[in-house]
């Protein structure tokens, strides 16, 4: 098959009417490329929008509401024998999904069909959690509306009022009391044990720690019941105790421990091994990189955690009935007496026929959810934010070490500590003048030549010509040039011997005795090495 290039026409070998067509056609080819070349965004790809509001989705939205409304209206009035609330929305909602998707079908790809669906689909599910979520508190304030302006209601207890008693009289705060001591008691045996326990199933892997994985795992669906016939058989019976506040606790830890542990340990797992591995690669132990790295950065997640299990244990009535009791009267020591909490004095005040007592029953629930509030505020003021995002405190703290760090490191680096002097300076024949370079450089004060440029080095003699000569007080060889070393006359056999101390001002240089055949002295008084270069001594 030959290729025809529509530029170039047709082959040399093609035949002459090939050739002619290719011919005719060519202006029409040229043509379309120039009209497709003047349009390009024919040829561009258009990126698809993904999030936000446009006019189409709202009509469509708008649309596929109305026209499942009507379908739903259709089938439970004159189509189908159906009736029933419930099923009258899910069959309204069914419809509604189906035609939006047929609407978003005659515009977007499928691609965009199922985005556009799966969107609705999630929005819907946020609306009617919601929904219910407001519903439940609305209801439950709604109800106690009556209780809670009473300031009685707060600072009382019920030992003194009855069923039949108006709600100034008599209040809940035996009860509010009575649940502070308990969560407190779960908290402090639940936090230090789950987070521990969190920390070595996620540190320390092994065949133990599966099998105490799936031990958390079933207690989590342990019902609260049992956990207080457990305390209540063990406390009570076995060792004699009596009901009370701390055997409540107790029970209610039991409940919260595998939540704690569970949530903590699928927190831990999502800090980065890279922390923990730069952490061990500069030398830390386990413990400190756990310490240090591993619980700051999960801190969150592990308020989060701490407060899942607190809203698990705060609730809990049976476990309190079985170990602490029922009183009316206000009562502050958990270790002995009956105490009553939150969630058993709702349970007898709504299920007595007194309106009274039902308002102070839905006044109580009302009270337990603003302290699940309370608590979860305090909880996530101690975790503070995600990994790597610092409140106003902490980038506080953060800038006051990075200030005790900056003047560590200034004065660890300070100009009268030298770091690269190895010998001393007297030993090295270095002057002791301030601002003396020791390496050839020129010295602060130094003499100026007669051409007015410094010396490099102090009371060195000049030549006639005004240029400093090399070497202080150097003779010369016949020839002019400069003997090897200053002053040091050369043996027979052509080696320096040594020098004897230096002469005075104007006087000549004795000379030592000879230095032996198998000996050879490089150096300067004192046998010292001296460099030719700067005149240093090593």
């Amino acid at each position: 098959m030959t290729v025809v290039d529509l530029e170039k026409g047709a082959p040399q070998d093609a035949p002459q009417d090939a050739r002619q067509d290719a011919q005719q056609d060519a202006p029409a080819n040229a043509a379309a490329r120039t009209s497709l070349a003047a349009d390009p965004v024919t040829l561009a790809d258009v990126p698809r929008r993904i999030g936000g509001v446009t006019r189409s989705g709202v009509l469509s939205v708008s649309g596929a509401a109305a026209s499942g409304l009507c379908v739903a209206i259709l089938l439970f009035g004159e189509l189908a024998p159906f009736s029933g609330a419930l099923g009258f929305f899910v069959t309204a909602y069914l419809s509604f999904l189906g035609i939006y998707a047929v609407l978003t079908g005659l515009e977007e790809d499928g691609q965009a069909v199922r985005d556009r669906v799966m969107t609705v689909v999630l929005w819907s599910a946020g609306g009617l959690m919601f929904a219910a979520l407001t519903m439940v508190v609305g209801f439950t304030a709604w109800r106690g509306r009556e209780a809670l302006p009473h300031a009685n209601f707060f600072t009382q207890d019920m030992q003194a009022a009855g069923p039949l008693d108006p709600l100034t009289h008599g209040g809940i705060a035996h009860a509010m009391l009575g649940t502070l001591i308990m969560i407190a008691i779960a908290l402090a045996i639940t936090v230090p044990l789950g987070l521990a326990c969190a920390v070595y199933l996620n540190q320390i892997p092994g065949r133990f720690s599966r099998f105490v994985r799936t031990i958390v795992e079933a207690m989590t669906a342990l019902p609260s019941i049992v956990a207080g016939l457990m305390v209540y058989a063990v406390w009570i019976l076995n060792l004699g105790m009596q009901k009370s506040g701390l055997a409540a606790g107790f029970a209610i830890s039991v409940m919260m421990l595998p939540i704690v542990i569970r949530a903590a340990d699928v927190v831990l797992r999502l800090v980065p091994g890279t922390l923990t591995e730069a952490s061990e690669a500069l030398g830390a132990p386990r413990w400190r990189t756990v310490w240090h790295v591993v619980l700051p950065t999960a801190r969150s997640g592990l308020a989060t955690a701490v407060i899942l299990g607190t809203a698990r244990g705060i609730g809990e009535t049976s476990p309190v009935l079985l170990t602490a009791g029922f009183t009316a009267a206000l009562n502050a020591d958990p270790t002995s007496g009956p105490m009553v909490s939150l969630p058993l004095a709702v349970f007898n005040f709504v299920k007595s026929p007194e309106p009274t007592m039902i308002a102070r029953g839905f006044g109580a629930a009302a009270v337990l959810m603003a302290l699940v509030l309370i608590l979860f505020i305090i909880a996530r003021v101690i975790g503070g934010r995600g990994p790597g995002h610092q409140n106003k405190r902490q980038a506080r703290r953060a800038a006051r070490a990075s200030r005790r760090d900056t003047t560590r490191f200034a004065e660890l680096h300070t100009p009268g500590l030298d770091l690269f002097e190895t010998g001393d300076r007297h030993d090295s024949g270095e002057s002791n003048e301030p601002g003396g370079a020791g390496n050839g450089a020129p010295t602060p004060g130094a003499p100026a030549a007669d051409n007015g440029e410094q010396s490099p080095r102090d009371d060195a003699p000049t030549t006639g010509n005004g240029e400093q000569s090399p070497t202080d007080d150097a003779p010369t060889t016949d020839n002019g040039e400069q003997s090897r070393e200053d002053n040091a006359p050369t043996a027979d056999n052509g080696e320096v011997p040594p020098q004897g101390p230096a002469p005075a001002d104007g006087a000549s240089a004795p000379q030592g005795p000879p230095a032996p055949d198998h000996e050879t002295r490089t150096g300067g008084a004192g046998g010292q090495n001296t460099d030719p270069a700067t005149g240093d001594s090593h």
